[in-house]
């Protein structure tokens, strides 16, 4: 087997557990909650609090850009399907005309803002690198799908737009209108995976560096409000079709 097969076997392999291999890191995650509260320990809890702030704010940026792209793609292409490769159409317009992995980079602007959020240097960076390692085979592997099926079409596409970090002028309108329904109907997830995270960290956080179990109103009040809407909107998707719109 080729060097270039291999890659994209590892790629499929990864693209259908992408959910689950993250947990992998658990442990050293953990590990990393033991040295939290650098910032407030050297800078004083003013600074922490911006911090915080900071980190949700590019956490939020990355679901942005997922919405973004959710909310204007048809049906049968971007979205959290995990068995095979699928791309009924070709995405070309809306945020796909400025960068050709959206979905990951919101993912990875998400990823990023949580493990900035613990304060600890060394778990960031292990984290980015683990990341670009993780999904450059995905990207290699849905690359090749597209190449194979739309060939000039693709290539064309992928000559005039970067793969990960987004041009800035260059928006293609896209060809269906925005739907709010559509993102709430596949984004209630990555909602609550911040909200929690965030709210799991900084309980975790408070309770090493205290010694006992520390619980942060404001944390536990996020927590609850993204665990009601998450299971709001899980219940309006599975018992109902008010979230569904034709074609999407």
């Amino acid at each position: 087997m080729s060097l270039r097969e291999e890659i994209e076997k590892q790629g499929n392999w990864l693209f259908r557990y992408r959910s689950y291999i993250p947990l992998i890191f658990l442990p050293l995650f953990l590990l990393a909650l033991k040295d939290s509260e650098v910032i407030e320990k050297i800078f004083g809890d003013s600074i922490e609090d911006a911090w915080e702030v900071f980190c949700v704010v590019i956490s939020f940026t990355g679901l942005f850009i997922r919405c973004l792209t959710i909310g204007f793609v048809p049906k049968g292409t971007s979205g959290r399907n995990t068995d095979k490769q699928r791309a009924d159409r070709l995405n070309t317009t809306g945020m796909y005309s400025l960068v050709r992995h959206p979905l990951y980079l919101g993912n990875f602007l998400i990823m990023l803002g949580m493990m900035m959020f613990t304060q600890v240097w060394w778990i960031v960076i292990i984290s980015v690198l683990a990341f670009w390692l993780y999904y450059e085979r995905i990207i290699f592997a849905e690359e090749e799908f597209l190449r194979k099926k739309y060939g000039d079409l693709f290539v064309e596409w992928a000559e005039r737009t970067p793969a990960f970090l987004p041009k800035l002028r260059g928006w293609q309108r896209p060809e269906l209108p925005f739907s709010f329904r559509t993102v709430l109907r596949r984004e209630y997830t990555g909602l609550f995976v911040i909200t929690s995270s965030f709210a799991f960290i900084e309980i975790i956080g408070d309770t090493i560096e205290e010694g006992r179990l520390e619980l942060d109103m404001g944390w536990i009040i996020l927590f609850i409000l993204g665990l009601v809407m998450y299971l709001t909107l899980r219940t309006l998707k599975k018992k109902t079709r008010i979230l569904d719109v034709e074609g999407r």
